[in-house]
């Protein structure tokens, strides 16, 4: 999928610019509030996924974004990584649920 058109720097930067603008013609400051912090969360999600592949990257787990050819890395690193990622969820949603637990007790 190909998001990023191929033009300047400073015209993609532009756009972004004009994007705004013409968002925030017919939004009440509420609404302008949720849109921008939503729009910020969205790009944090994308930038933390990028820095991620790149420290796997690093690290020899993950040697494209594309599906590899040489599968020996993936598997040798296989079972650790899920291992680990069932750990991260697991402390993910224990997060999840105390957040979850302190916003229903400040309301």
């Amino acid at each position: 999928m190909n998001l990023i058109p191929n033009i300047s720097p400073k015209a993609f930067s532009s756009s972004a610019v004009i994007v705004g603008y013409l968002l925030i013609d017919d939004l009440t400051a509420n609404e302008q509030n949720a849109l921008g912090n939503w729009l910020m969360l969205t790009a944090q999600v994308i930038c933390t996924n990028a820095f991620y592949k790149q420290v796997q990257q690093e690290r020899g787990i993950i040697t494209s974004t594309r599906k590899s050819a040489d599968k020996t890395t993936q598997n040798n690193h296989s079972e650790f990584r899920t291992e680990d990622e069932i750990a991260m969820l697991k402390k993910m949603v224990n997060a999840l649920n105390q957040e979850i637990n302190n916003l229903k007790s400040s309301l």
